[in-house]
């Protein structure tokens, strides 16, 4: 018997994606909405294709969360939200309201840690989980129950496709991006070290109480004289690159059920004038089952 399946999607990537994969639109009343068609039009394509018990979409709460305490420099050279897709912002989560998906935020926590938090808690509950992202942070995630859908390539990532890409086990993905850093989000990581050394040494030394058990057998010279000097960079990017899998979010299995009313998804639609999208529409978009009301958190 298949398991039921539960879908979680990266709603702060797909914002970003929908805002720079179209031109500057603007609705009738000439007001920046080419994000929010980008966005209307990216969630009919996931509830058509990802028909699931529960489905909800995952946002950021804002750019100070518990890591900026970890490392100040964090994410520091992220540039300023455009001002035109700030003002869409509040018509992103209108348009959620009016698909009737269930959106999820908590302040102090970036919208990977509560997919982290939610998909670990419904594996255990028995679900089938599938994670609607193309970032190489949530792969930590990937186990028997949990999946990626990467929407960009429209492929399914699981252990053996992070193994081919990336050489080392989902489980290992923490310690081999903490090892390489990441520019994009200042995390440090340990100098010289790139993709292929990271991937040697985690496969290697599996761990990263290992590799410094045994430092003195770490080659070439410069890489071991690199982690020792820069051990504490290294504590503060597995800090920085690991997931939380135990925020505190209060809710059941019901709250991630969608209630789709077609007449109400027209209605916001008509409101923007995205009469392209009206005719994509069908008139049972999502698959609704009956959920018991089973706490998970």
């Amino acid at each position: 018997m298949d398991k039921p399946l539960a879908v979680l999607v990266d709603g702060s990537g797909f914002i970003y994606r929908a805002y720079y994969a179209l031109p500057q639109l603007t609705d009738y009343k000439g007001r920046p909405a080419g994000a929010v068609y980008g966005f209307c039009s990216m969630l009919i394509s996931l509830l058509k294709k990802h028909k699931s018990d529960l489905f909800c979409v995952v946002l950021d709460s804002g750019r100070n969360t518990f890591r900026s305490e970890i490392y100040t420099e964090y994410k520091s050279n992220r540039s300023a939200i455009p001002e035109d897709l700030k003002s869409q912002i509040p018509a992103l989560r209108d348009a959620c309201d009016a698909f009737g998906i269930p959106t999820i935020a908590k302040k102090g926590f970036e919208a990977d840690d509560i997919i982290a938090t939610y998909s670990t808690k419904l594996s255990e509950c028995g679900y089938e989980v599938r994670i609607i992202s193309s970032d190489k942070d949530l792969m930590q995630l990937v186990g028997d129950n949990i999946s990626l859908f990467d929407p960009i390539k429209s492929k399914v990532i699981k252990t053996e496709e992070v193994l081919e890409k990336y050489k080392v086990l989902p489980s290992q993905m923490v310690f081999l991006q903490a090892l390489m850093g990441d520019p994009s989000d200042n995390i440090p990581g340990i100098s010289g070290i790139g993709p292929q050394t990271a991937a040697k040494l985690v496969s290697k030394f599996k761990t990263p109480e290992e590799i410094y058990q045994n430092i003195d057998v770490v080659e070439p010279k410069k890489i071991r004289e690199n982690l020792i000097n820069q051990k504490e960079m290294l504590d503060v990017s597995l800090k920085l690159v690991t997931l939380k899998k135990d925020v505190d979010i209060d809710g059941n299995l019901d709250d991630l059920k969608i209630s789709y009313d077609h007449d109400k998804v027209v209605c916001f639609l008509e409101a923007f004038g995205f009469d392209s999208l009206i005719k994509r529409l069908a008139p049972q978009i999502s698959k609704t089952t009956s959920t018991k009301n089973i706490v998970i958190f």
